[in-house]
C-alpha cells in the first residue's frame, strides 16, 4: 500500500470518528446574505472583499475538506488599510455639498468687500478727481456695467455650459480685480473700458454662481444655503466700509494717497477671493456605478465631451430664450426689476446721498461708510434669519417678501423726510438744501439698515423660488433673472444723474408694490408648477 493511499484512509477514518462540529469557511457570499454577516465590500470603496472568516456549522459532521488558507495576501491587507483609511477622511455627500456652499459664499465675500466698497465709494472718489485730466460718472460707470451685464446674460449660459462654472467664476474674478486696480491710476479711457469687461464678467459670474449654488442644494436644502451664501455674501459690506469710516472720519477731499491705499488693498482682497473658488469641490453624482462599468463611462465621456459642448451651448442658449416668455419668469420679471431699482438704490446713490448733505458737517464723508455697514448688517441678519426659518416652510416664501416691501416702504418715507431732494445730483461741494426735517444721522442710518434688511427678503426668495422650479437645469433660469435684474439697475444709474431724489422713490414703490403682488402668484403656484412637470422640462 502507497504512502498516499495510507494518508487518504488515516483523514477519512478521522473525519468520521470526530463527534466534533467541522469548520467550514464561508463564502464571502453569504457573509453579505446573513442578517448579521460580516463586513460588507460596500463598506470599503475601493470594492475589496473583507478578510475571509471561519463560522462553526451545525450540519452532521462529515469529512473534513482540505482546510482552505485563512489569511490574505500582505498586498490585500495593505490595500484594505488604505482604503478603510481614505473611507474615514471621505466627506459625505451632504457633508461637501454644504462645504461647497460655504467656500462660495467665502469667495463672493472676498471679493464684494472689495467690489461693493468700491462702488460705494466710487462716485465720492470720482468727484474728488474731476478737478485733473480725469473726467468720468460714477453713475455712468455703473450705467455702462449694467447696460453690458443685461445683454451678456443671454449668451452666458452657453460659456457656462462650456467652461464649467469653477472656472467661470475664476475668470470673472480677475476681471472684477482689474476693474478696482484700474482706480490705483485712472484714466478715462480705462475707466470706461474696464467697466465694459466687468459687465460681461459679472454676467457670467452670476449665471455660474447661481448653477454651482442649486447643484449643490435639493429642494429641501435650497432654501437653507440661499440664506447661508446670501449672508456670507453680504458680510462683504462690513469689512470695506468699516475701513472707509475710520480712514477718511473728518475729510471733505479725498487726497491721493488716501485713494491708492484704499485700492490697492481692496485689489488685493479681491483677489483672495477669485482663487478661493478652487477649493469648490465636485459633488459626488446620485447614483454611483460599480467598478466594472465606471472606467468604460468614463472613457465614453471624455470621447463625448468635445462633441456635446457646443450642442450644450445651444440648447442653453436657445432655453434663455424660451424662458423669457414663460408665465412664471413673466410675473418674476416684476419682482426682479424691483431688486434691481433697489439695488441701484443702496449700492450707489444713498451712500452719495448721504456724502452731499452738508447738515452732517465733516462726518459726511465717513457717514458713506458707516451707511455701507449699517446695509451690510441689515443683509446678513436677513440672510441668517430666513436662511433658518426656511426649514419651517409651512408658510412658504411670501411672508418673507411681505416683510421686506413692508420694511421698504418705511426707508422710503423716512429717506423722503430726512435728506434733501437735490442730494443724488448735488455739485462737489454738496448741498445746503433742508429736507422736510432736520436731517438726522441717526435716521440715515437706520434708513441703512432698513434697505439691507428688506432686499435679503427678496433676494433670498427669488434665488430659492427659482432654485425650487428649475433645479433640472437652473443656469438659463439664472442668467434670465439676472438679465432682467441687471438692465433695470442700468436705468436707474443712468436717470441718477438726472431725477431728483424723491421721483426716484416713487418709481421704486410702484415697482415694489407690483412686484410683490407679482411674486405671490408665482409662489402660490409653484407646487402646482412642479406638480405637473414643468414646461421648462420641455424646452
Amino acid at each position: 500500500m502507497g504512502r498516499r493511499e495510507m494518508w487518504l484512509r488515516v483523514v477519512a477514518a478521522l473525519g468520521s470518528a470526530s463527534p466534533r462540529p467541522a469548520l467550514r469557511h464561508t463564502p464571502v457570499w453569504k457573509l453579505h446574505a446573513r442578517p448579521g454577516g460580516g463586513p460588507s465590500p460596500s463598506n470599503c470603496p475601493m470594492g475589496l472583499p473583507p478578510k475571509p472568516t471561519c463560522s462553526v456549522s451545525s450540519s452532521p459532521p462529515g469529512p473534513l475538506p482540505i482546510p482552505r488558507p485563512l489569511t490574505s495576501t500582505a498586498e490585500e491587507d495593505l490595500q484594505r488599510v488604505r482604503c478603510c483609511n481614505d473611507s474615514r477622511g471621505k466627506m459625505s455627500p451632504e457633508s461637501k455639498k454644504l462645504f461647497n456652499v460655504v467656500i462660495l459664499g467665502v469667495a463672493f465675500m472676498f471679493m464684494f468687500t472689495a467690489f461693493q466698497t468700491c462702488g460705494n465709494v466710487a462716485q465720492t472718489v470720482i468727484r474728488s478727481l474731476n478737478s485733473t485730466d480725469f473726467h468720468g460718472s460714477g453713475y455712468t460707470s455703473m450705467a455702462i456695467i449694467y447696460g453690458v451685464f443685461s445683454a451678456s446674460n443671454l449668451i452666458t449660459p452657453s460659456i457656462v455650459a462650456i467652461v464649467g462654472p469653477q472656472l467661470s467664476m475664476f475668470a470673472s474674478g480677475l476681471f472684477y480685480s482689474i476693474y478696482i486696480a484700474v482706480f490705483i491710476q485712472p484714466f478715462t479711457w480705462s475707466f470706461y473700458t474696464a467697466s465694459v469687461f466687468i459687465g460681461i464678467a459679472a454676467a457670467v459670474l452670476w449665471t455660474a454662481q447661481g448653477n454651482c449654488l442649486t447643484v449643490n442644494s435639493d429642494e429641501n436644502t435650497i432654501g437653507r444655503n440661499s440664506g447661508i451664501f446670501w449672508a456670507l455674501l453680504q458680510s462683504s459690506l462690513f469689512f470695506g466700509n468699516l475701513y472707509i469710516y475710520y480712514a477718511w472720519q473728518g475729510k471733505t477731499q479725498i487726497s491721493e494717497n488716501d485713494r491708492r491705499t484704499v485700492f490697492i488693498a481692496l485689489t488685493v482682497i479681491s483677489l483672495v477671493g477669485t482663487v478661493l473658488f478652487f477649493l469648490i469641490r465636485k459633488p459626488d453624482p446620485p447614483n454611483v456605478l460599480g467598478d466594472d462599468g465606471s472606467s468604460d463611462n468614463e472613457s465614453l465621456e471624455v470621447n463625448m465631451s468635445v462633441q456635446n459642448n457646443m450642442t450644450k451651448a445651444v440648447d442653453a442658449f436657445k432655453k434663455s430664450l424660451k424662458l423669457c416668455i414663460t408665465k412664471e419668469i413673466l410675473y418674476l420679471s416684476v419682482t426682479t426689476a424691483y431688486t434691481g431699482l433697489e439695488l441701484t438704490f443702496f449700492s450707489g446713490i444713498y451712500g452719495t446721498c448721504i456724502g452731499a448733505v452738508n447738515q452732517f458737517g465733516t462726518e459726511e464723508k465717513s457717514l458713506i461708510g458707516l451707511s455701507g455697514i449699517f446695509i451690510g448688517i441689515g443683509e446678513i441678519l436677513g440672510g441668517s434669519l430666513f436662511g433658518l426659518l426656511s426649514k419651517n416652510s409651512r408658510f412658504g416664501r411670501n411672508p418673507v417678501v411681505l416683510l421686506g416691501i413692508l420694511v421698504h416702504f418705511v426707508a422710503f418715507y423716512l429717506i423722503f423726510l430726512n435728506i434733501p431732494s437735490d442730494a443724488p445730483v448735488a455739485p462737489i461741494e454738496g448741498t445746503d438744501s433742508n429736507a422736510y426735517i432736520n436731517s438726522s444721522k441717526e435716521i440715515a442710518l437706520f434708513c441703512s439698515f432698513l434697505l439691507g434688511l428688506g432686499d435679503s427678503c427678496f433676494n433670498t426668495q427669488l434665488i430659492s423660488i427659482l432654485g425650487f422650479l428649475y433645479s433640472e437645469d437652473s443656469a438659463p433660469a439664472f442668467a434670465v433673472f439676472k438679465f432682467v435684474q441687471s438692465i433695470c439697475a442700468a436705468m436707474a444709474f443712468f436717470y441718477s444723474n438726472y431725477l431728483l431724489l424723491h421721483w426716484q422713490l416713487l418709481v421704486m414703490v410702484i415697482f415694489g408694490f407690483f412686484g410683490t403682488l407679482s411674486f405671490f402668484t408665482v409662489e402660490w403656484e409653484a407646487a402646482n408648477f412642479v406638480a405637473r412637470g414643468s414646461e421648462y422640462r420641455s424646452i
